[in-house]
């Protein structure tokens, strides 16, 4: 039966492995972060990979040989195919293009969405934050560092595993009381 399974591609190449799935009839889904990016007076929308270096793919592993997969160019290997392939629930799936469409949909990045100083500075290295605003809406974090004057990285689990991501500074707030949710 068809599920959906996690896929670790080699660096920078989810463009490559989605390509060369497409051609083997492996439907793939690569959620992607918008980034409005101003240059030169020009605004463009950049859609980053929310998982750099993984590819959602829909196949099923009794007519598509998982070896198949494997040898395909831009992949790595299946996340959790050891003895038995872990799939992936549809629902988890469905979430998380309902939250890239929304995204995409509420696309606003301004001068009056920055957080402000006192909030920024609230945030500590280790500390507890919450995402309030993209994919990752309501999910907790650790605030590991910033980067940049708009954006910071955050650890979180996510499928047993703790992943980094570098999301805008207004997209998290600081968690003072473990009681807050």
């Amino acid at each position: 039966m068809k599920s959906w399974y996690l896929l670790y591609c080699k660096p920078r190449g989810e463009a490559r492995a989605q390509q060369n799935l497409a051609l083997q009839q492996i439907e793939t889904y690569l959620p992607t972060l918008p980034e409005q990016i101003t240059k030169g007076g020009k605004t463009t929308v950049k859609r980053n990979p929310l998982f750099p270096c993984y590819l959602f793919i829909y196949f099923d592993p009794l007519e598509t040989s998982v070896s198949r997969i494997h040898s395909t160019r831009g992949v790595s290997r299946i996340i959790g195919c050891k003895e038995e392939m872990t799939a992936i629930d549809d629902s988890i799936i469905h979430a998380i293009k309902m939250r890239e469409h929304k995204m995409l949909l509420n696309l606003k990045l301004s001068a009056d969405e920055f957080v402000d100083a006192q909030e920024i500075e609230a945030i500590t290295k280790g500390g507890k934050v919450k995402f309030i605003e993209g994919p990752f809406t309501d999910l907790e974090g650790i605030f590991e560092e910033s980067s940049g004057d708009k954006r910071c990285h955050i650890l979180f689990e996510i499928m047993g595993q703790q992943k980094r991501v570098s999301v805008p500074r207004s997209s998290i707030k600081s968690i003072q009381d473990p009681e807050i949710k």
